[in-house]
C-alpha cells in the first residue's frame, strides 16, 4: 500500500530515464560536445552585461508599485521645485547634495570658539571646491538658491560666520527666531542638552548641507557629478583640526558604495587509481558552470536587469550541481560493475535522475514564485538563478552523464585515473577484496558487484541508521527537534523588517559614520511630513475649515508629531488677515491671496493654483522619535490611516515624505514572504505528490519545507539578520533547498523494498545519507567565501545559506528519518 497511483507517472517517468540513460551511455560524445556548443554560444550574452546592469537602489530595493511612487508623482506635479527659492523641507526628492557632520572629539560640547572655527574653515573648504570641466566650475555655480543666493546652514547664518558669536548666542531649541525669520536646529544641531528655558547649554555634533540645484539641462548635471565626486575626494583625506572630528556624505553615496559592493567579494577558492572519481567531480563542477554560464548569457541576450544580487547566484548553483553530481555518482557506485556501461548509465539515471528532476522542479518553482514579489533585486536574482537551476539540470543529465559514461568505460577497462594506461586488478589471488596499491586498482565488492563502501557509506548502514532507529533515539530526536521549533519560534517573535540603508554599503565605507553619527546625533527629529489636501476645497469656508482642522488635529495627536513645529500656509494666512480682511469671504479671499504668498514667498511652492482656482495645496508636520524600522512602519500605516479617515466628499488628504518610498516595503515585505511561502509550498506538495509514490511521504517533505523555513526565519532574527528584501531572497532559496535533502531521503525510502520502516529508513540512509552530507558541505563551502565580504548584502546570503542548508541537512538525515 506503499505506493499508489502516482506509479503511473513515477515509474514510467523511471522508465524514460533509464532509456535516457542507456542512450547516452552508447552515444556520450554529442552530449558532450553539444552542450559545450551551446553554453559557449548562449555565454557570449555576457558581452551586454554592463548595459543591463540595474543597481539603482529605488528600482531594487523598494516595492515597485509602492504607494509613495503615486504620491510622489502628484507632488512633483502640483508642488514643483523652486530653482529660485529652495527649501529642503518641500522637496519631493532626498534632494542633490554634499553633507558633513562635525562631532566634538571629547565628546563635550562642540559650542566653543575653537571647534567653529574649525567648522567655519570646513565650510569655507567646501564653497571653494572647484574642478574644471570647459570651465571652472565652483558651489556659487551649481548651488540651490534662496532670494537670490546660495543656501545657507542655520547655524553659522545665526552666528553670521563668527565663531566667536557662538559662546554669546543662546540657541533655543528646536526652533531659534532672529529678525522674523524662524531657524529649525533639529537637524543642524545634534546631541543636544537644554536647561529649562528650552536653551542650549550642550551639543555634541553640528550638520552642514551644502544643497546643488536640480534642473534638467545634460550639462548641469554633469558639472554637479564633477563637483560631487571632487567633494568625496578632498574628504576622503581630509584632517580635522584639534577640536572636531568629520563624516561625509553625499545624495549619490548610497548609489556609488552599492555598485562597488561586487567588487569587494573576492573568491578565496581546492585512492583508488581506476574507481576514483576525481575527473568526474571537476567535470560536475564544469557543468555547473556551464550552466551559469548558458543562463546569464540567455537572460542577458533578451535584455533581463541584472542586479548586484545577482552576483551571489554562481556560488549557490555551485552547490546545486555539485549536489546534483554525488547523487548520480551514489547511483552509479550502487550498479552492478559486471554490466555494459549502457546497462549502468540506465540503472544510474533510473535511480538518481527522479531524485534530482524533484528537486530541480521544486527549485526552479520556488525562484520563479519569487517573481511575484514587488522589488526589483528579489525578481533579478530570481530568474537569473532559477533559469540557471534549469540549465545546470539539463547540464547535468547531458554533459555530465555522458563524461560519467565515459569515465564508466575506462573503469570497465582498469585504467589508470591519471595516465589513462592498463593496470592490474585490485583482487590479485590471496589479497583481501578490499585490496589496494598505489600501482593496481578497480577494487569491487564480489560478493555484490558493487563498488566497495565508502567509509562513510558504511558508517550510515552500521552504525548511524540502527542508532537513529533505536527507540530511545527517537525519544531523543523528538527532545531535539521540540528545542529546534521552540528557538525557532522565539526567533521569529524577534524579527525585524525592513532594509537599513546603511547596509548597503561595504562596513569599511565612509558612509558608514556618517549614518552612526547621524542615527547618534540627530535621531530625535525624523522626516518633516506634507500632508496634502487634494481637490477644490473651500479654505474660505469657516464650516469647512473646522472640518479640515479636526482631521488635521488627529494628526498632531499622534505620539511622534511634535504639535509645536507644525508648518501651515493657510494658518499665517489667517494670522494675515486679521484686521485687513474678512477671510471668509471668498472673494477676499481669493484676492488677498496672491499678495501675502508674494510676501511670504517660502509659502508659494505649498499652494497650487490655476486658473484662480487652488486646485491642491499642503501643511507640514513634524515626526519625532522614529529611531527604528518597527517606528518607520507605525508611523507610516497610522500616518495614511489618519488620511483616509480624514478625507471626505468635500476634499481628500494625502501623507508624503521621500523617505516613505523606502517605508513601502514595510508595507508588503511580510504579506509578500507569505505569500511566496505558502504558493510555493503547495506548489512543493503537488509535485511531491506526483512524482513521490506515497502520499504520506509527501505530506511529510511539506511539513519539512514549513519547518525548515521557520527555522531559518527565527534563527536568522537571532542573527541580526532584517527581514527585508535581500533576506526575503534567501527565504525563497529556503523552500527550494529545504524540499532537496527530504525528497532525497523520502524518495529513497519508499523505493527501496525493505520489510519494516526502520529498515527502509536505515537503506535509505545507507543510499543517500552520504551524497546529502557532500551535497551539504560542498554548497556551505560554495557560499563561505561570502562570510568573509564586507558587505551585509553577502554576509546575509552566507548566513542564510548556512541556516538553510544546516537545518535542511539536519531535517534530510535526522528528523525525516
Amino acid at each position: 500500500m506503499a505506493r499508489y497511483h502516482t506509479d503511473c507517472i513515477e515509474k514510467p517517468l523511471s522508465n524514460l530515464f533509464a532509456k535516457l540513460g542507456r542512450f547516452v551511455g552508447t552515444y556520450p560524445f554529442p552530449f558532450l560536445i553539444i552542450p559545450l556548443i551551446c553554453s559557449a554560444g548562449l555565454g557570449s550574452g555576457f558581452y551586454y552585461l554592463k548595459d543591463r546592469e540595474a543597481n539603482d537602489i529605488e528600482q531594487q530595493f523598494t516595492p515597485v508599485n509602492g504607494p509613495a511612487k503615486t504620491e510622489r508623482c502628484f507632488v512633483k506635479e502640483h508642488f514643483p521645485t523652486s530653482d529660485t527659492e529652495f527649501s529642503s523641507q518641500r522637496l519631493y526628492t532626498d534632494g542633490i547634495f554634499a553633507s558633513v557632520i562635525a562631532v566634538s572629539k571629547t565628546r563635550r560640547s562642540i559650542l566653543t570658539q575653537d571647534a567653529f572655527k574649525e567648522i567655519i574653515a570646513v565650510d569655507e573648504k567646501i564653497r571653494n571646491i572647484s574642478v574644471t570641466n570647459n570651465r571652472r566650475i565652483t558651489f556659487s555655480n551649481i548651488c540651490a538658491m534662496e532670494n537670490d543666493q546660495c543656501t545657507s546652514n542655520a547655524i553659522l547664518e545665526i552666528i553670521e560666520y563668527n565663531a566667536d558669536k557662538i559662546v554669546q548666542t543662546n540657541l533655543t531649541y528646536p526652533q531659534y527666531v532672529s529678525n522674523s525669520k524662524v531657524y529649525f536646529l533639529g537637524s543642524t544641531v545634534g546631541g543636544v542638552k537644554l536647561n529649562r528655558h528650552n536653551v542650549v547649554e550642550q551639543a555634541q555634533a553640528i550638520r552642514l548641507y551644502y544643497y546643488l540645484r536640480e534642473d534638467g539641462n545634460d550639462e548641469h548635471h554633469r558639472q554637479v557629478s564633477l563637483w560631487l565626486n571632487e567633494f568625496l575626494r578632498v574628504f576622503s583625506s581630509y584632517s580635522a583640526g584639534d577640536s572636531i572630528e568629520v563624516s561625509y556624505f553625499t545624495s549619490r553615496s548610497r548609489q556609488e558604495e552599492l555598485e562597488g559592493n561586487s567588487k569587494e567579494v573576492i573568491p578565496l577558492f581546492s585512492l583508488d587509481n581506476v574507481r576514483n572519481k576525481v575527473w568526474v567531480a571537476a567535470f560536475g563542477v564544469i557543468s555547473a558552470g556551464m550552466g551559469v554560464l548558458s543562463s546569464f548569457g540567455l537572460l542577458l541576450y533578451i535584455g533581463v536587469p541584472f542586479a548586484m544580487t545577482v552576483a551571489n547566484a554562481p556560488f549557490l548553483i555551485l552547490g546545486i550541481g555539485v549536489d546534483d553530481m554525488f547523487i548520480m555518482i551514489s547511483a552509479w557506485q550502487q550498479t552492478n560493475v559486471q554490466d555494459r556501461v549502457e546497462k549502468r548509465m540506465g540503472d544510474t539515471y533510473k535511480e538518481a535522475a527522479i531524485s534530482i528532476t524533484i528537486t530541480t522542479l521544486t527549485d526552479v518553482l520556488a525562484f520563479y514564485i519569487g517573481l511575484m514579489t514587488p522589488f526589483g533585486s528579489v525578481q533579478s536574482f530570481c530568474m537569473y538563478t532559477g533559469t540557471a537551476v534549469l540549465f545546470c539540470y539539463l547540464y547535468s543529465i547531458t554533459f555530465f552523464g555522458a563524461f560519467l559514461a565515459l569515465n564508466g568505460r575506462r573503469e570497465a577497462s582498469n585504467r589508470h585515473w591519471l595516465t589513462c594506461m592498463k593496470i592490474p586488478t585490485d583482487n590479485p589471488q590471496g589479497r583481501s577484496k578490499y585490496y589496494s596499491t598505489c600501482c593496481v586498482g578497480g577494487a569491487y565488492d564480489v560478493i555484490t558487484n558493487k563498488e566497495v563502501e565508502q567509509p562513510m557509506t558504511h558508517f550510515f548502514r552500521k552504525y548511524y541508521g540502527p542508532f537513529l532507529t533505536k527507540s530511545c533515539s527517537k525519544f531523543l530526536v523528538t527532545f531535539l527537534y521540540a528545542a529546534y521549533l521552540a528557538g525557532s519560534i522565539y526567533g521569529c517573535l524577534q524579527m525585524q523588517e525592513g532594509i537599513d540603508l546603511k547596509n548597503l554599503a561595504t562596513d569599511n565605507s565612509y558612509i558608514v559614520k556618517y549614518y552612526n553619527d547621524e542615527k547618534e546625533y540627530f535621531s530625535k527629529y525624523g522626516p518633516s511630513v506634507m500632508v496634502i489636501i487634494k481637490g477644490e476645497f473651500a479654505y474660505w469656508n469657516q464650516r469647512e475649515r473646522d472640518t479640515l482642522n479636526k482631521s488635521l488635529e488627529k494628526f498632531n495627536r499622534l505620539p511622534f508629531i511634535d504639535k509645536s513645529l507644525s508648518v501651515s500656509w493657510l494658518n499665517s494666512y489667517i494670522l494675515y488677515a486679521m484686521n485687513r480682511f474678512d477671510i471668509n469671504n471668498e472673494t477676499e479671499f481669493r484676492k488677498n491671496l496672491p499678495g501675502f504668498l508674494r510676501n511670504y514667498y517660502i509659502f508659494q511652492p505649498d499652494v497650487n493654483i490655476s486658473n484662480d482656482r487652488i486646485n491642491a495645496s499642503r501643511v507640514f508636520i513634524q515626526t519625532i522619535h522614529i529611531t527604528n524600522s518597527t517606528a518607520e512602519k507605525n508611523m507610516l500605516n497610522e500616518l495614511r490611516e489618519i488620511a483616509v479617515q480624514g478625507s471626505n466628499k468635500t476634499f481628500s488628504l494625502m501623507v508624503y515624505h521621500p523617505a516613505f518610498i523606502y517605508y513601502d516595503q514595510y508595507a508588503v515585505i511580510v504579506s509578500n514572504t507569505i505569500q511566496n511561502i505558502l504558493v510555493a509550498t503547495a506548489a512543493m506538495l503537488v509535485i511531491s505528490l506526483l512524482l513521490i509514490p506515497s502520499p504520506l511521504c509527501s505530506l511529510w517533505v511539506t511539513f519539512a519545507i514549513a519547518s525548515v523555513i521557520v527555522g531559518v526565519a527565527g534563527f536568522m532574527a537571532l542573527w541580526d539578520v532584517n527581514l527585508d528584501s535581500i533576506s526575503m531572497i534567501n527565504l525563497v532559496i529556503c523552500i527550494g533547498f529545504s524540499v532537496d535533502f527530504s525528497a532525497h531521503i523520502s524518495y529513497a525510502f519508499v523505493s527501496n523494498n525493505k520489510p519494516s520502516a526502520n529498515e527502509k529508513a536505515v537503506e535509505a540512509l545507507f543510499t543517500l545519507g552520504y551524497p546529502i552530507v557532500q551535497g551539504a558541505v560542498s554548497t556551505i563551502l560554495g557560499v563561505v567565501v561570502l562570510a568573509a565580504a564586507e558587505s551585509y548584502i553577502f554576509r546575509t546570503f552566507f548566513k542564510i545559506m548556512f541556516l538553510v542548508i544546516l537545518f535542511g541537512a539536519v531535517h534530510g538525515i535526522m528528523f525525516m528519518p
